[in-house]
Formats: structure tokens, sequence, C-alpha cells
């Protein structure tokens, strides 16, 4: 099979390879109408302070296995709900900055900058046509980024890199990510080495088990799902509990109405925004394929970039529609740019590419990687088929984006008045309901309340959580690479440090450790949220 043979077989096996509904020549497949629903999903689940995308993902990807179960069928409907949630979620989390200067994630933090002064003038919903064009555009040029990245990238690793270099290239990522994310790069490295510890519980080709110290439980090793949840969701829980409980409750007045003002946004208008929005998402998507940055950077440095070329009237922090534009575009890029590691060489990028390799892992079919993209001409290569459909699915949903994705964002301007001591025993109840369903045993309850006490320890302690998560989910490979390596050199000591590329990898991940400051950078400033008396605007 040729590259345009997979690719016509990936676009008709998402469209028509797993029947939902066929009426006559019109047929409406699982992965599709998962894409609408999960889209659907994200917007209401971005729209809505305290949650986001890779929240929403942990809570279904256990609920979508437990319905679809592990057959090959299943694999293409849960990645299209995962790829849903994560785009959906990126445009829905500029509902409550702009409206009501509550920004849920810290990227959204510098679209209150603008958003929120252009709510108050009564162009809310201006603002909010802004962010979604923005959004939507870095997010559609940050995919054909990947489509085009991924699969050289992959082919190159197959074919230049052996596996002491494999090796060494997941050591290399580990450090990165471990010493860019947080504030402190001892602190980053004790998360990644938390990580590791925790994914050698059982794991390993020896037969005898080990650090189970004699429990039948640990001798199985540690349900991943149970982990990675506990860790991202269920200690942000337990955060926001104690937040709420030792913070004043405040009682905030019901928003007055204002002048609806402009809210339209012509071709003119878009025409100016362009050069913000291509700025934006340019180094947006440069940011993303570095794994473990995330948005916060790529939405400050496009901030910045954007305000440098700013001519207007308008000043950037006095609602300029540009603000927002070169905002929303920066931090909407990182997504799909975030998958180039992921899908190329099994290293998640973010949490959110966590996610999307956790549900090729748990279901199987697909081994994110090198090999995936590995095409020959006498056998067909199914995974390189189910990377076309995951293509595919993901240009849908940008479709769905770009028609429906601003209606959407108007419709959910009320959902942040949800109180938090309402919303969160609902959250923690249906993250353990979701994880008890997908296993039915209590012990992946007790590990999901235990990893959930100890990120609630981690997030008070300064250790970030990123660097546990992606060093948990790459100890299995990491240890058959490396366990590999060392049996192919004839059992080498050394293999590490032969030839040249292997080293140099090696050298780059201490280089990084050492330059660690210069690296992380100083951090932006970030804008403290106006008093609640301030939060007044309407939405058109």
């Amino acid at each position: 099979m040729g590259v345009l043979d997979y690719i016509l077989a990936g676009i008709m096996e998402a469209l028509t390879g797993n029947p939902a509904l066929v009426l006559g020549p019109i047929v409406l497949s699982w992965p599709v109408l998962l894409v609408a629903l999960g889209f659907l999903t994200g917007v209401l689940i971005g729209a809505t302070p305290g949650l986001s995308g890779p929240f929403a993902m942990a809570l279904a990807l256990p609920i979508l296995i437990s319905i679809f179960g592990f057959t090959p069928d299943a694999l293409l409907p849960v990645l299209g709900f995962l790829v849903g949630i994560m785009k959906g979620a990126t445009v829905g989390g500029a509902v409550p900055a702009i409206l009501f200067n509550t920004p849920g994630t810290p990227d959204a933090f510098m679209t209150t900058l603008d958003g929120y002064p252009m709510a108050k003038k009564g162009q809310g919903g201006k603002a909010l046509r802004v962010a979604h064009f923005a959004s939507v555009s870095g997010d559609t040029f940050s995919d054909i980024v990947l489509f085009v990245c991924a699969p050289f990238l992959a082919i190159s690793i197959e074919a230049f890199l052996g596996l002491p270099e494999k090796a060494a290239l997941m050591i290399l990522s580990l450090s990165f990510v471990a010493v860019v994310v947080g504030n402190d790069t001892w602190k980053g490295i004790m998360a990644a080495c938390f990580g590791l510890l925790a994914a050698s519980i059982a794991t390993g080709t020896d037969s005898y088990p080990r650090l189970s110290m004699g429990s039948d439980v640990l001798a199985a090793g540690l349900p991943t799902i149970a982990v990675v949840i506990g860790v991202l969701v269920v200690g942000e829980i337990f955060t926001s509990f104690e937040d709420m409980w030792t913070s004043a409750r405040e009682k905030r007045p019901e928003p007055a109405a204002a002048d609806p003002g402009d809210s339209t946004l012509t071709m003119a208008k878009r025409r100016r925004l362009l050069p913000f929005i291509g700025t934006s998402m340019t180094i947006g998507t440069v940011i993303g394929a570095l794994p473990g940055i995330g948005t916060t950077l790529a939405a400050a440095l496009g901030y910045t970039a954007g305000r440098k070329m700013h001519k207007g009237a308008t000043r950037f922090g006095e609602g300029a529609p540009e603000g927002i534009a070169a905002t929303e575009a920066a931090n909407s890029a990182v997504s799909g740019a975030n998958l180039i590691p992921a899908l190329s060489l099994g290293i998640p990028g973010n949490v959110a590419a966590v996610f999307i390799i956790l549900a090729a892992d748990t279901i199987g079919g697909f081994n994110p990687g090198p090999s995936v993209f590995r095409s020959t001409a006498d056998e067909v290569n199914p995974e390189l088929v189910v990377a076309f459909a995951l293509f595919t699915l993901m240009v849908a949903a940008n479709l769905m984006n770009w028609i429906t994705g601003a209606w959407f964002m108007r419709l959910l301007g009320g959902l942040i008045r949800i109180p938090k001591q309402v919303l969160l025993p609902i959250v923690l109840l249906l993250t353990i309901t979701s994880v008890y369903v997908q296993s039915a045993k209590m012990s992946d309850v007790y590990v999901l309340l235990f990893f959930g006490a100890a990120g609630y320890l981690m997030r008070r302690t300064g250790v970030p959580i990123l660097p546990f998560v992606i060093a948990y989910i790459l100890t299995d490979p990491l240890e058959t690479t490396i366990r590999a390596a060392f049996e192919a050199s004839g059992s080498d000591p050394w293999f590490l440090f032969g030839g040249v590329i292997a080293p140099a990898f090696l050298a780059c991940a201490a280089a990084i450790v050492l330059g660690a400051g210069w690296l992380r950078g100083t951090p932006a400033p970030v804008p403290a949220p106006a008093p609640a008396s301030e939060k007044e605007t309407t939405i058109d």
C-alpha cells in the first residue's frame, strides 16, 4: 500500500468503519458521533471554572473503556471522544475569562487582560467571537503541522536511531520535562523519580514481582488509570476543597446588565487580526512541540509578541481585540503540536497527550511511536491506518469547531455561577465511580485515593505533577528499550555511551539539568483577578 492508500483507508475507517446509524447511503460512524459529543462536552467543561480538558478526559476514559470494551472497534470511538474534549475545552476556556474575569487555567489569565475590559464595555459577544476565531485558527494550523511533521519525525527516528539512542532520547525527554515544569529543578527531578518508582512496582521481565511487599494487589502492578487520575484529578479536588474551606466566603452580587454595544466581527476586522494570529500560532506550535512546557508560556510569549506588533488606538490591556487573538491563537496552537512527540515517539508532551496514549495502550491495536508510520509494500500496517483515521477525526473536530464553536461559547456564559461546593463533590463522586466501573475492584479505588492524597501533597509542597505522570507513562517503554539494548550489545555495561548520538542525547540531558535556570526563564507576571464586585458583564 502506498501513502495515498493508507490515507484513504484511514478516512474510510473513521467515517464508515464502525457505523452507529445507517440511512441508505448516509453512514454516521461511532467515531464521528463520539467526536461531536466530546466536543460539546469539552466546551461545557472548558466554560466551567475549576474544570479543564484533561480533567474531563481523565473522567471519561475509564467510563468509555467500560462501555466500548477492549476490542479493536473501541479504539477510534474512544480516541474520537478524547480528541473532541481536547478541542472543545480549549475553546470553552475563554468564556469565564472574558465574561467574568474568572480564568480557569493559568494561560487564560492573559485572555482576561483584554477580554474582560471589552466585556465591561458591552462587547462580550465580540470578544468571544475574536477568541473563537483565533483559537480555532491556531488549532487548525497546529494540526496541519502535526499531520506533516509527526510521520516525518517518526520515519527519521526509525531510520537513524537504534535501541541505545531511543533509550537516551527518552532520558533526555524526561530530563527536559522535569527541569522546565515548575519552579524548582530538584523538585521536578524528584517528581520524575517518584513516577519511575511507582511504575516499577510489579513490572519488568522478572518472574518475581518487585516492590510488592507481599501484597497480591501490588504484585499485579498498580492500575495505570487509577494512578494517573488520582494524581491529576483527585489531588486537584482535594486542593480545591482545602482552598474553599480556608478562604473567606464572599457574597457575589448578581451581574448587572450592560449595554450590548458592538458585538459584530466583520471580515475586515478578521483580516486585521490575521497578523497577530499568524505570529502567535507559530509561537504556540513551536512551544507545543517541546514536551512539558505547556500553554502558559505560549500564551505569555504570544501576548508579548502581539503587544510589540500592535499600533492601534486601544492599547493592550485596555480592551484590544488583538490581545485576545494573540493569546488564544498561541495557547490553542499548543494542543495539536503536543501530539507530535506523542504519536511519533510515544513520549507524551502534555496531560491531554497522556490520555491519548493511555487509551491506546489500554485498548490495544495502536502503539504510539516510530513503528506507527512504517510503510512497506508487501504487508499492511494497521497502526498507520489508525493514525490517519485519528487525523481524520481531528479534522472533523476542527470542522465542528469552525461551524458551531462560537455559538456554544455564547450559550454557556452562565456556567461559571455553579458553586464549587456543589460542583466538586459531584466531580469527586463521578471520578471514583468511573474508576470502579472500569475495573469493578475496590482496590483500584484505594489506589485512586492514595495517589489523590499524594497529588494533594505534591501541590502543597510545590512538586510539579506533570513530570510524575510522564515518567510513570514512560517507565515501561524505557525499561523495555534499555533491556533490549543491553542484550543486543552483548551485556556491555557502557552500551549507552557507544556511537555518537546516544552520548550526545545524554550530554544534552546533563546540560538541561545544569542550565535549568536559563531554560525556565523568568515567569511572566500573572495578573490577579478583579474583585467580585467588579465582575459585571453580559453576553449577547
